[in-house]
């Protein structure tokens, strides 16, 4: 009998649990998930749980230290390999909690040199370079844009429901056998107890995201965070909508996405960069609703008397506050060696894990393959 490939992927958010998934329909290979937070969680430091979320190719909350967006860039790559595969689950996997969904992005003119409108400037060119993957790509005429609008793109996107479809990465991992333990690791080294074989795992990998800045044993220095705050409600905003920036900050955003399968809508947002606070700003959540109700009226519609309802007309799920894990140099995908342990690190995603996800873990999931492959000629020595 062949023997199989022992590997431990350490961390449950939708990094973790995708390369896992990926790395489990090789039935060579036995994996144990171990993680401090799983699905169903709610903690600021498991970002997966509060995103919207949705795909908005060459997302434009990121650092200037990032290089992405640029046609033929790993970025635009993992995106272009991850669209695919999103769009087969919302057309043929309703059970995973994703739904096709009108994407409008508006870029103010007074937000060119701003740093939300830096970041943005790939996306709202004319002609970005993702307009022959998603469906639909239209720009709205000059003369439907209001006076202070320099342009106005949409096109169909997805948004997924993040805790149904965080569970319906572990629901295809444990049909693929793969087991899932709760773990707390102060060095990577200790990962190497808990495989569920009981034996030494010939592989770890690490997608810990920001956890990777205090981990033994990795401890990089390049991870921040980037504090999103958001008002999860039950009104119905008919698209998404994303905004170039606001008038409220650098460190503020303006975005709405509505999840499928009944998870509400998201309003955001707030990028603050080196910010750990984990309970939500009250000012900062009356300012994230009125400014998406500015963009989006139909948020709340009118009262009897025709007149336009204000923040008043939004019915709260609740507030929320994550850490979108960062990294200077951009995401780290490559294989290492820790204390004698084959390792493959997968993290620094910033705020687009989702809709990298596919792309980017399989490139984690072949770097695994070839480590498994420089370990085994070796073991048989």
């Amino acid at each position: 009998m062949a023997s199989t490939n022992k590997i431990v992927v350490i961390g449950g958010g939708v990094i973790g649990l995708t390369t896992a998934y990926l790395l489990s329909k090789d039935k060579s290979n036995e994996i144990t998930v171990a993680a401090k937070h799983m699905p169903g969680d709610y903690d600021i430091e498991y970002c997966s749980m509060w995103a919207g979320a949705n795909f908005l190719p060459d997302e434009y909350f990121v650092s200037p230290w990032y290089s992405v967006g640029a046609e033929g860039s790993a970025h635009a790559r993992w995106e272009t390999n991850t669209w695919p595969v999103l769009e087969d689950l919302a057309q043929n996997h309703p059970e995973a909690g994703i739904h096709f969904q009108k994407s409008v992005v508006i870029n103010r003119k007074k937000d060119a040199e701003s740093a939300t409108g830096l970041w943005f400037k790939e996306l709202l060119r004319p002609d970005p370079w993702y307009k022959d993957i998603v469906p639909d790509f239209k720009l709205a005429a000059d003369c439907d844009l209001k006076p202070e609008v320099d342009n106005e793109a949409s096109f169909t996107s997805v948004c997924m429901n993040a805790p149904v479809y965080l569970s319906w990465l572990v629901s295809q991992c444990c049909k693929n056998g793969v087991v899932f333990k709760r773990a707390t690791f102060k060095h990577i080294s200790e990962a190497a107890t808990v495989h569920a074989s009981g034996q030494k795992p010939d592989l770890i990998v690490n997608c810990t995201g920001l956890g990777s800045l205090k981990l033994g044993g990795v401890q990089d220095s390049k991870m921040y965070p980037a504090r999103g705050q958001v008002v999860v409600v039950r009104n119905d905003p008919g698209a998404m909508y994303s905004l170039s920036g606001c008038d409220d900050g650098d460190d503020e955003a303006c975005y709405i996405m509505m999840r499928a399968a009944g998870g509400g809508t998201i309003l955001g947002g707030s990028y603050q960069i080196n910010s750990w606070d984990s309970q939500p700003e009250p000012s900062l959540a009356v300012r994230i609703m009125k400014r998406c109700i500015e963009v989006c009226p139909q948020l709340v519609g009118k009262d009897e008397n025709g007149k336009q309802r204000g923040i008043e007309g939004l019915d709260i799920i609740r507030h929320g506050v994550g850490l979108r894990p960062l990294r200077h140099g951009g995401t780290r995908v490559e294989k290492d060696n820790i204390d004698g342990t084959a390792v493959v690190h997968n993290y620094g995603h910033g705020g687009f894990g989702y809709q990298t996800s596919f792309g980017c873990c399989a490139e984690a999931a072949a770097l695994a393959k070839e480590a498994l492959a420089e370990i085994k000629p070796k073991a048989r020595l």
